[in-house]
C-alpha cells in the first residue's frame, strides 16, 4: 500500500536551502502562520501531520516512525533532499525519528517546546485514554488543552490567541488525535541519535511551558554538544507557553533563522 503524501505549503523565496516546519499536537501548520512574516528571507516547508490539515491519514499502525517517513517522502517527491527540518512538540517528536531514520535529509535540526525521552507510563497512560475518548467524543476529547498549551499571561491577557487556539483545538478531528496520541505513546526515546547529529542544533522553550521542563532542553543541548556537529543553540523564550511560535513569533522566528544561517 502506497503513502500518500502530506499536505505541504511554500512559502518565501523559491531557491535556497529551505526551512521545514513540523506542528504541535493536535493541530495543523497554521501555527506557523504568526511567525512566517518574520522568515521571508528563507524558503519555508510546512507540512501537516498525518490526519490533520490537508493531510490524510497513514495507512497501518499509529507510529512516529511512519509519520517521519511520510515527511521523508514527501519532500523528496517535492524535490527536496537535504533541508533544516524544525518541529514544536509532537513535531519535535518527529524530527528526531527523521535524524534517526534520514539523517542524510538534516542540514540542522531545530527542537521546539518538545523533548527526547520516552514517556512516563502514567504519560503513556493518559495518552492511551486521550486516544480511546477521541474516538467516542471526536475534538471534546482535547479542549481542555488550551489550559496547558498557552502561557497563563497569554490565557488572561490576550484573548485573540486564546480564542484561536480553543478554534483549531475544535476543529481536530477525532481519528486523527486518537493516532497522533497513539503514536507519541509509543515513542521510543532519541537522546542518543543527538549524539550523530552533524548540523547545528537548535533547542528552544518558553518560559512557562507547562508541558516541558527546563531539564529537558539542557539534556537535548548537552547530547547535541557530544555529537560530531558543532552543538545547540539553547534558547528560552521569556512570557511564552509550550506553543511559543503562536506566543512569541518574532522571538521563535529569529531562533529558527539563526539555525537556518549556521546549516550548510
Amino acid at each position: 500500500m502506497s503513502t500518500p503524501p502530506l499536505a505541504l505549503r511554500r512559502h518565501g523565496p523559491a531557491g535556497g536551502l529551505p526551512l521545514v516546519l513540523l506542528h504541535a499536537f493536535p493541530l495543523d501548520s497554521r501555527i506557523w502562520d504568526d511567525a512566517l512574516p518574520h522568515l521571508r528571507s528563507v524558503p519555508v516547508v510546512t507540512l501537516d501531520a498525518p490526519g490533520f490539515g490537508g493531510s490524510a491519514p497513514l495507512p497501518g499502525e499509529p507510529s512516529l516512525e511512519a509519520y517521519a517517513d511520510a515527511v521523508h517522502s514527501t519532500l523528496t517527491g517535492a524535490g527536496i533532499g537535504r533541508a533544516v527540518v524544525a518541529g514544536l512538540s509532537m513535531g519535535g517528536y518527529t524530527a528526531l525519528a527523521l535524524a534517526e531514520r534520514h539523517p542524510g535529509l538534516l542540514a540542522g535540526i531545530g527542537l521546539l517546546d518538545t523533548k527526547a525521552e520516552a514517556d512516563s507510563e502514567q504519560a503513556r497512560a493518559g495518552r492511551l485514554a486521550v486516544a480511546g475518548r477521541a474516538e467516542e467524543v471526536g475534538a471534546e476529547a482535547v479542549l481542555g488543552m488550551v489550559e496547558t498549551l498557552l502561557a497563563p499571561a497569554t490565557r488572561a491577557r490576550r484573548p485573540e490567541i486564546t480564542d484561536r487556539v480553543r478554534g483549531r483545538l475544535a476543529e481536530a478531528p477525532g481519528p486523527a488525535i486518537a493516532w497522533a496520541q497513539r503514536a507519541m505513546a509509543a515513542r521510543p526515546g532519541r537522546l542518543g541519535v543527538l549524539e550523530r547529529v552533524t548540523g547545528p542544533g537548535l533547542v528552544l522553550r518558553g518560559e512557562f511551558d507547562a508541558a516541558i521542563p527546563p531539564a529537558a532542553l539542557e539534556s537535548m543541548a548537552a547530547a547535541l554538544g557530544r555529537g560530531p556537529g558543532p552543538g545547540a543553540e539553547p534558547v528560552t523564550v521569556p512570557g511564552a507557553g509550550h506553543l511559543s511560535c503562536l506566543e512569541a513569533p518574532a522571538e521563535v522566528a529569529a531562533a529558527l533563522l539563526r539555525l537556518h544561517g549556521r546549516a550548510r
